[in-house]
C-alpha cells in the first residue's frame, strides 16, 4: 500500500507544478489546497530538500519551489526517498537486494517469479514524471 507520507508528496509536488513559474510557494498554502496537515508536510518537504527535489527560500514571499525540472523527477524517485524501496519483496529489489531466508531455490521459486513480473510491469508506470503525472 502507498504510505501517506508518500501520497502527500506526491500531491504537494503536483501542486507546486500546478504553480511552476510563480514565486515559491508556502507550505501552509499546500497543506491547505491538497488537505495535508502542516507539520507533516513540513517534514516531508524537508525531506524532499534535503534531496534537492524542492528548494526554499525564507522570509514572507518564501516558499518552496523546484530545485530541478519537473520533467526530471518520478514518481519513483519520490517513493524511493520517502519510503525506500519499491519492490514488494527483498528478494526482487534491484537496489536492496536480500535473500528470501523462506525460500529452498531462488530460480524456480513461484512468488518471486510472480513479484518479479509485477516489478518489471510497475516500475515503468512509476518512472512517470510529475510533468507527465500532472499533464496525463
Amino acid at each position: 500500500m502507498l504510505s501517506r507520507r508518500v501520497k502527500y508528496a506526491i500531491k504537494a509536488l503536483l501542486f507546486l507544478y500546478q504553480c511552476h513559474g510563480q514565486p515559491p510557494v508556502s507550505a501552509k498554502k499546500i497543506a491547505a489546497a491538497e488537505r495535508i496537515p502542516y507539520k507533516f508536510l513540513e517534514a516531508i518537504l524537508n525531506e524532499l530538500k534535503l534531496n534537492k527535489i524542492v528548494t526554499s527560500q525564507r522570509g514572507p514571499s518564501g516558499g518552496y519551489s523546484f530545485a530541478k525540472s519537473p520533467d526530471e523527477i518520478s514518481v519513483a524517485s519520490i517513493m524511493r526517498i520517502i519510503d525506500g524501496p519499491i519492490a514488494l519483496t527483498t528478494c526482487t529489489s534491484e537496489n536492496f537486494y536480500e535473500r528470501c531466508d523462506t525460500c529452498l531455490e531462488e530460480s524456480s521459486c513461484k512468488m518471486r517469479k510472480l513479484f518479479l513480473s509485477l516489478r518489471h510491469e510497475m516500475i515503468p508506470i512509476l518512472e512517470k514524471s510529475i510533468a507527465e503525472l500532472y499533464d496525463s
